[in-house]
């Protein structure tokens, strides 16, 4: 009896130890000279949560090892998949693993879900309680997992934006079908095993049609979304079990990217409520004023704009994915130290939802080692805008459009961006005139105070570099 409590109250703690392990860690992920650090503690936090449930949660006895040697088989297994995938995945594809861990997890909550379920439906009488919080976890869960993997394949550009006629219909009538069967399933307390089935089918169905229409810039929020969705989906299966440390877990990842969700909205003017039913952000036809139009772009040599470079005062540098693609991160970190060496002014203008995940550009600038107060949020970059001798904009396209603010009818308008063009001269480093993710034409290019580098980013810095060591 000793042994037993003493147990317990080893595994409470270590449940205690390892929530407060996620508390920090989250706090320290909010500031990327300590995210590392953060991701890390938390990391070691899960670990213990682990090791402190293989060890202490009951007594190991002759017929749990089949299980225990299955629990070892998993880790192990895990371990290595999951080691191998981070230590070879590109920067560009970081937002492809992301989706794809994420749906791991909704998978994983959808799983315990069904589990306990027919664990539910074998006792004596079927609580309430616990019946819906497993039906929450399944349809949570398994929204997240299918979404995921639709989001995984249109990153990676297996997937095209597809949308259904009357797909918004189509998705709130499922939304109504998935919370009333839930909610009658309870009310009666059901246990047949193919409703369930149905509400999983039902689920998964949801996930796919709410991410499959959405493209574009919005890509970021859905991802935040989605994230939100698995640490909700994580945190029912902490009920479930009664795990402290799962249900902290949880709480924490669903609160944050709820909020982070939220931001980003804001940050891209959209309504949370549209990004539920799935009815934005897809393949548009709507382009700016300027396609097809006989206005010309207007070049800019290596040499001339090497020299505006190195005798400006400040400098800005707009990132976006095409920086990304050329991984040419440390290269534009190379251009920073030779023209502060010239007495230049260098920062970073970080809009919220450059690239295709929250935070992209500011990990992306982290690895090559840029100090963190160089970036600029697009707030601050904004109100200094008019002090800019010359913007850089590498790889960005649907956050510096005008469009956003100058065309009614873009699907981009009222998006808050960085608005490049109040500054004193801006040159854009793309390999051609090509749309952005959002597929519209970019005004900027035509603007007056533009001028197009063209060429692979990375070999554009460096010739770059190059000119104005020579200066």
């Amino acid at each position: 009896m000793m042994t037993d409590l003493l147990g317990l109250s080893i595994l409470e703690l270590c449940y205690i130890g390892a929530s407060i392990t996620f508390i920090l860690g989250l706090k320290m992920l909010s500031s990327p000279d300590k995210a590392r650090k953060g991701n890390l503690i938390a990391g070691y936090g899960m670990g213990l949560a682990i090791i402190a449930t293989i060890l202490f949660k009951e007594e190991l006895t002759a017929d749990k090892w089949l299980n225990y040697t299955l629990i070892l088989a998993g880790l192990i297994i895990g371990t290595v998949i999951g080691t191998r995938m981070a230590l070879k995945v590109k920067m560009t594809a970081m937002p492809q693993m992301v989706s794809f861990f994420n749906g791991m997890g909704g998978a994983c909550a959808a799983v315990i879900s069904l589990v306990e379920f027919d664990h539910l439906r074998h006792g004596q009488e079927t609580e309430s309680g616990m019946l819906l919080v497993i039906l929450l976890g399944l349809i949570i869960g398994s929204v997240s997992f299918s979404g995921s993997i639709v989001a995984y394949g249109k990153l990676e550009g297996k997937i095209g934006d597809k949308a259904l006629p009357a797909g918004q219909f189509i998705n709130i009538a499922l939304l109504i079908l998935l919370f009333g069967l839930a909610t009658w399933m309870v009310v009666v307390g059901c246990s047949e095993m193919s409703f369930i089935y149905a509400l999983l089918f039902a689920s998964l169905l949801y996930g796919v049609l709410f991410v499959m229409p959405i493209g574009g810039a919005d890509m970021p929020v859905v991802i935040s979304l989605l994230n939100s969705f698995t640490g909700m989906a994580a945190a029912f299966g902490g009920f479930l079990y009664g795990n402290q440390a799962m249900l902290t877990g949880g709480i924490l990842v669903g609160s944050a990217g709820t909020i982070l969700t939220v931001l980003m909205c804001t940050a891209m003017n959209r309504s949370l409520t549209n990004v539920i039913i799935g009815s934005f952000g897809g393949g548009s036809n709507s382009t700016s004023g300027k396609e097809g139009s006989q206005e010309t772009v207007k070049e800019i040599s290596v040499t001339d704009a090497a020299i505006l470079l190195a005798y400006a005062n400040k400098v800005s540098v707009v990132p976006g994915y095409g920086l990304a693609v050329a991984q040419a991160q440390h290269t534009v970190h190379n251009l920073e130290k030779i023209l502060e060496e010239k007495g230049v002014e260098l920062t970073y203008a970080i809009h919220p939802v450059a690239g295709r995940m929250p935070g992209h550009m500011n990990v992306l600038l982290a690895e090559a080692d840029v100090p963190y107060p160089k970036l600029l949020e697009m707030e601050d970059a904004n109100e200094s805008m008019n002090s800019v001798d010359v913007v850089l904009v590498i790889g960005a396209n649907d956050v510096v459009n005008p469009a956003a603010e100058n065309d009614p009818n873009s699907p981009i308008f009222g998006m808050p961006i960085i608005k490049v063009w109040n500054a004193k001269n801006v040159i854009v480093l793309k390999r051609s005139m090509g749309k952005g993710y959002a597929g519209i034409e970019n005004e900027l290019f035509f603007h007056s105070k533009n001028r197009m580098l063209f060429g692979d980013a990375k070999d554009s810095l460096e010739k770059l570099i190059a000119e104005v060591k020579n200066l």
